[in-house]
């Protein structure tokens, strides 16, 4: 057992840290002392070493936590997606260093911005959070998708852009407005139908991923109009506020 001190000078963690994660759940001690002083075993080590990674790849606390907590976490298949991950960022990295290369050995600026486009990692994120963030509904959507046949997976794919369509042509209205809002309910059937259960917190996680990653951003606007993702995102989150 380390108390947490031996902890933070081990880890580099610091103290203040360490009290932080245990108030919010994150990491709690193995054990405190009468003292009231805090000890941790290694069980509570190996969870600290999954949280610095999941932290190094940019994932925010609560999300760590939500993750860890799962009743389905696998440790071993947490660390090769964050492997996974970090690949993906040194091959970003070294995407990084060749173009400042290039611009100080050519003395050429260019308008070439592709070395900054993080839409890969961002999509294997979205994938990580959704394995463990939201397992019920994970384990959901794979049992309905593996006994679908290709053409049912591609018939739920295009109903879900059809409503997105729809998005598209009352984009102009305030997001507020009875239609605006009958669509996201349309929205909400039609994942519950051919993915899984689409619950209020799950479809306000959607609405904000719709505009967080790049991938779902260009998709919905290439169906609806350049805009309908961020009208679609603001629509559904006054649905999930009510």
């Amino acid at each position: 057992m380390k108390t947490v001190n031996e902890v933070s000078k081990l880890t580099g963690v610091s103290v203040r840290t360490l009290h932080h994660y245990d108030a919010i759940g994150l990491l709690k001690p193995t054990q405190v002392t009468a003292a009231g002083y805090r000890l941790y075993d290694d069980t509570a080590l190996a969870r600290l070493q999954t949280i610095l990674l999941f932290r190094e790849l940019q994932f925010p606390l609560k999300e760590i936590k939500s993750i860890l907590d799962s009743p389905d976490f696998d440790r071993e298949q947490a660390l090769q997606q964050q492997i996974g991950l970090l690949e993906l960022q040194r091959r970003q990295l070294d995407k990084l260093i060749s173009f400042a290369r290039e611009i100080i050995e050519t003395g050429v600026d260019t308008m070439d911005f592709s070395p900054f486009d993080k839409t890969e990692i961002e999509q294997y994120k979205a994938e990580v959070k959704a394995r463990w963030g939201e397992t019920a509904a994970y384990k959901e959507y794979e049992e309905k998708t593996a006994a679908q046949s290709e053409k049912t997976q591609t018939d739920a794919a295009e109903k879900l852009m059809q409503v997105f369509a729809k998005f598209g042509k009352v984009k102009h209205t305030v997001p507020e407005s009875d239609e605006a809002q009958a669509l996201v309910e349309s929205l909400r059937q039609c994942i519950t139908e051919n993915y899984y259960n689409c619950t209020p917190q799950i479809l306000k996680s959607l609405g904000q991923m719709y505009v967080g990653d790049e991938r779902f951003k260009a998709n919905i606007d290439a169906r609806g109009g350049v805009g309908t993702a961020e009208f679609a995102s603001k629509v559904i989150g006054m649905y999930c506020a009510k």
